[in-house]
This record gives structure tokens, C-alpha cells and sequence, in this order.
């Protein structure tokens, strides 16, 4: 079976948390779809990476998350949240999945 990239799985589930959470009316459905990517995401980058790059990758998952929300103040919901999804799938493929 073919590996999913981890750049696609982050990116996943920042929008899918959004989405989620927005479509359903039930922000905790959307932590969770978040959280579950994010769990996924991270021992995939551990196990591509290293201890120290999943680190600093979920650390910068859960800023994005967080950022996101000062962000759509100023560009909208829907824009903040592909943009800061694409940087972490970005930063996601140079640390991780360009090396596999």
C-alpha cells in the first residue's frame, strides 16, 4: 500500500478540522479530526525525520491551528485556513516527505 504523504495528511486535517467543525456545528468533532491527523502526521514525521523534526513540525501544526484564528480576523475563515495549511504542508515535505 502506497504511504500517504505526511504533507497531505497535515493539511487534511487542519481543513478537515475547519470544515468539520463549521459544517456540523461541533467544535470538539473538529479538535478531533484535527487531533487525529495531527497524532497520524506526527509518527509519520518521527519515523521519516526524527525525534526532533516531528517536534518542531507539530509544533508548527498546532501554531498554524492557532494562527489561523487571528488570521481569518483579517482574510477570512476559508483563506486563513488553506493558507496556514499550506505552510505546514510545505514545511511538512522539506523536512519529511522530500527525503522518502
Amino acid at each position: 500500500m502506497a504511504k500517504v504523504p505526511t504533507a497531505l495528511v497535515a493539511a487534511s486535517g487542519l481543513v478537515g478540522g475547519y470544515g468539520v467543525a463549521r459544517w456540523s456545528r461541533k467544535r470538539q468533532l473538529g479538535g478531533a479530526v484535527l487531533a487525529v491527523a495531527g497524532v497520524a502526521a506526527a509518527q509519520q514525521w518521527r519515523k521519516q525525520a526524527g525525534g526532533a523534526a516531528a517536534g518542531a513540525l507539530t509544533a508548527a501544526y498546532v501554531a498554524a491551528f492557532a494562527g489561523s484564528h487571528p488570521l481569518a480576523k483579517k482574510v477570512g475563515a476559508w483563506p486563513a485556513v488553506f493558507g496556514v495549511a499550506g505552510a505546514v504542508a510545505l514545511a511538512s515535505w522539506a523536512v519529511a516527505d522530500r527525503r522518502g
